[in-house]
């Protein structure tokens, strides 16, 4: 893990290509990004609205896509190369330049974050499903967590031929099992409330939750409570005392904490927590008390739409409840939030009220002046002006320590059907390489003769292709020589 070589309130006013790529690796706690859904058209903001003068161009042209994108991503990322070679011929001709100008962002935005760390990626059915499998070769497909459908808006009595589209996607990936994610509870609706506390007794209304758990504690767990059985797998798990209403810690036996599972069943049972259902099973009842609360599940129905004094007129802001939510969900306060779309810094602000370091990035001079505006609006206290603190700057960060200086493989790959010639090229992760050369060969025979790790990889791998005959990105020569060549040139240079 390093250290992170960016200020906190830092927007970089830059293309976020580059910014990610000179920013430390392993330094990122959470990433969120709303980028250009392709949606083959231009947004502005409407005159008069504090974001007048902020606009996007969501058109993408595969002559916009440069080379040095599609470079990188055949040496890091073989599998992704292959997939979006595919997508050429898949769709509308410009899908292929959007996710070429994605994978190479999120490639940088993997690298940079913490091994804790996880990124959502928002964006709508327009290409949600080829994100998804960009970010599986990316990330892996392991590393998934979630598609979460936020529901932005109401249906319209419109008369169209489909049916009315109001929702949109965020893609939830973790760097590794070692993620963060602490849930988040969500009030339940006047509705909900009805249909889940429907029974009453003398103490108010209840529901009702299984007694049975599926980790155990000793045999008395296992055993009968007045005749019945916990079910099969299952094992008697009363609730904690700290987890019981204030009024039944006052009434229930002083030796509860004490008791082992069975006793405490019939402790609850003595003071009527137990609910028999008409077949004769127990369940423990659960009142209701206040506004319950329950965990939010991957449909988010409950976040609106910007309105009011939180609306800047930004097209496409988001909510900032939607932010809170996933920032408090995969954070905790002094973690760094990142955003390499900041457009109207709604990510930024959500992470200032949360108590978040946050660092963004945005082409467009607005989205520093909206952050400093909102900032002072929503977030600063009498005695602070938060806008003050905020950090304008064009240059990019200085990569620090182990960080400094990208370094890639020059590899040796072999064939045998093809002797004294060798495939001399640049990985990230040569294993990945060979298994992508070995993919295309039913015989697997492919084999990697040798590896060099330095930073030179570009300058090293051209000597070679200068140095030895050369056909089709195979030279021709005494593999000794060339591993002496690749070798010494990149330690010369």
């Amino acid at each position: 893990m390093n250290e992170c070589n960016v200020d906190n309130r830092t927007i970089f006013l830059h293309d976020n290509l580059d910014v990610l790529q000179h920013i430390n690796s392993d330094c990122i706690d959470l990433i969120y990004l709303d980028p250009p859904f392709n949606k083959n058209k231009t947004f502005s903001a409407p005159i008069g609205s504090s974001a007048e003068g902020a606009e996007f161009s969501d058109i993408f042209r595969e002559e916009d896509l440069k080379s040095e994108w599609l470079q990188t991503i055949q040496e890091d990322q073989p599998e992704l190369h292959q997939y979006l070679n595919g997508i050429r011929g898949v769709g509308k001709h410009y899908n292929f330049a959007y996710l070429s100008y994605m994978a190479i962002r999120l490639i940088e935005c993997q690298r940079i974050l913490k091994s804790s760390g996880s990124i959502y990626l928002h964006c709508d059915p327009t290409m949600s499903h080829y994100l998804k499998t960009t970010m599986d070769c990316i990330f892996g497909e392991d590393q998934y967590r979630n598609e979460i459908i936020w529901r932005r808006t109401n249906a319209h009595p419109l008369s169209i031929r489909k049916f009315e589209s109001i929702t949109d996607t965020i893609l939830y990936y973790a760097k590794s099992k070692n993620f963060q994610f602490h849930g988040v509870q969500a009030e339940m609706s006047s509705d909900q409330i009805a249909a889940l506390y429907t029974q009453k007794d003398e103490f108010g209304r209840f529901t009702t939750t299984d007694l049975s758990g599926g980790k155990a504690g000793g045999v008395e767990a296992y055993q009968a409570f007045n005749s019945v059985f916990p079910p099969k797998g299952r094992a008697w798990a009363p609730p904690q005392l700290s987890k019981l209403p204030a009024w039944v810690q006052d009434s229930i036996d002083p030796n509860y904490s004490d008791l082992n599972q069975l006793e405490k069943c019939h402790a609850l049972d003595n003071i009527g927590l137990i609910y028999w259902t008409k077949n004769n099973k127990p369940r423990l009842k659960r009142y209701l008390d206040g506004t319950p609360t329950q965990s939010v599940p991957n449909l988010w129905t409950d976040v609106v739409v910007p309105s009011g004094a939180e609306r800047t007129g930004f097209p496409t802001q988001k909510p900032l409840a939607l932010l809170e939510r996933i920032i408090e969900a995969s954070s905790n306060e002094g973690d760094i939030v990142l955003d390499p779309f900041c457009g109207c810094a709604t990510t930024c602000i959500a992470a200032e009220r949360l108590e978040r370091l946050w660092i963004g990035i945005d082409v467009s001079h607005k989205a520093y002046d909206l952050v400093k505006e909102r900032l002072d609006k929503e977030v600063a206290r009498p005695d602070e002006l938060f806008g003050e603190q905020v950090h304008l700057t064009t240059k990019l960060p200085v990569l620090l320590g182990e960080s400094l200086g990208e370094t890639k493989h020059v590899y040796i790959i072999s064939h045998p059907n093809y002797p004294g010639e060798y495939k001399v090229g640049i990985a990230k992760n040569v294993k990945a390489r060979l298994n992508a050369y070995q993919t295309s060969d039913p015989d697997r025979a492919y084999k990697l003769e040798f590896s060099h790790e330095t930073h030179l990889f570009r300058k090293t791998e051209k000597h070679i292709h200068d140095t030895f005959d050369n056909k089709h990105e195979w030279v021709s020569g005494d593999m000794k020589e060339i591993k002496r060549e690749i070798v010494e040139f990149s330690k010369a240079s």
